[in-house]
């Protein structure tokens, strides 16, 4: 996401949290229309995990395939790759805790508490392990899951996550804004909608501490992604790829930060074949 994406996400913001929890609307088309996801009845439901509500919805029938968004975003976020993955496997997309339809009245957010969040949703499902797809923060949480829960993580594609909050990782420009950001919403009256905000900007900015003596325990083969004019710079991501011990990196020329939007087809058709066949080196 460019500085000028993120500047207008933060500014719609409030008006997200207003609408956190829409009320539903009577569907009467196919429920893979790419413009229902996120807000499909036919598909959607929630679940009751670690005193949240996170909603989800399912399309496909195959091997489970578990689509994590980024901050801010929601299932809406993945509408380029749930047609394309819904003809192959299962796929589980989630509003992460305090975004999309997910409620969480909660005042302290970590990707911790999201990996656990999506660990217990798997369990709920019955499911012993999944790919995992994770884009921005839903990378940091994929990166976290196979740490924390390696057992449900069969495999695991990233596109430009990171390990730590500062500008060795981010981009200098980027991560000024944010804080700059954080402060002048600190300074706001503290209504509802900036407290959710705050906790929103503040993940980025304080989080994610992942070391990498972590990273060496994942055991599942995983894909690292990013554009080469990524917000997270492209040396983070070669230090994340080489930390885990059974990773392949995927550096997209000519990309920024939303290499699955920039690259949808070839990034569909390389990531299906990493869950299925694996890559060569």
């Amino acid at each position: 996401m460019v500085m000028k994406q993120l500047l207008e996400f933060m500014t719609l913001i409030s008006l997200l949290v207003i609408h956190h929890c829409t009320c539903a609307q009577t569907i009467s088309v196919s429920p893979f229309d790419t413009t229902l996801f996120g807000r499909n009845q036919l598909a959607g439901k929630y679940v009751d995990v670690n005193g949240i509500k996170l909603y989800y919805e399912i399309y496909g029938q195959r091997e489970p395939l578990l689509m994590i968004h980024g901050n801010g975003g929601s299932i809406s976020s993945f509408i380029n790759q749930i047609p394309y993955f819904s003809k192959k496997y299962q796929v589980i997309a989630v509003d992460s805790r305090a975004q999309g339809k997910s409620v969480d009245t909660g005042d302290t957010l970590s990707f911790e508490m999201m990996a656990d969040d999506f660990s217990a949703l798997l369990e709920q499902q019955h499911m012993d392990s999944c790919n995992v797809l994770g884009w921005s923060d839903g990378g940091i949480t994929g990166l976290l899951l196979a740490i924390r829960h390696p057992e449900k993580v069969k495999k695991l594609a990233i596109t430009g996550a990171n390990l730590w909050p500062d500008s060795s990782a981010i981009s200098s420009a980027d991560y000024l804004w944010g804080k700059n950001f954080y402060d002048s919403l600190c300074k706001m009256q503290q209504t509802p909608d900036i407290l959710h905000a705050r906790k929103l900007v503040g993940l980025d900015l304080f989080q994610p501490n992942i070391t990498l003596e972590q990273l060496k325990q994942i055991k599942c083969p995983t894909l690292v992604i990013a554009g080469d004019h990524d917000i997270i710079r492209t040396e983070h991501t070669v230090v994340i790829a080489k930390s885990i011990p059974r990773s392949f990196l995927w550096i997209l020329p000519n990309s920024s930060h939303s290499t699955l939007f920039d690259y949808k087809d070839q990034f569909n058709k390389t990531v299906d074949d990493f869950f299925r066949d694996g890559l060569k080196k």
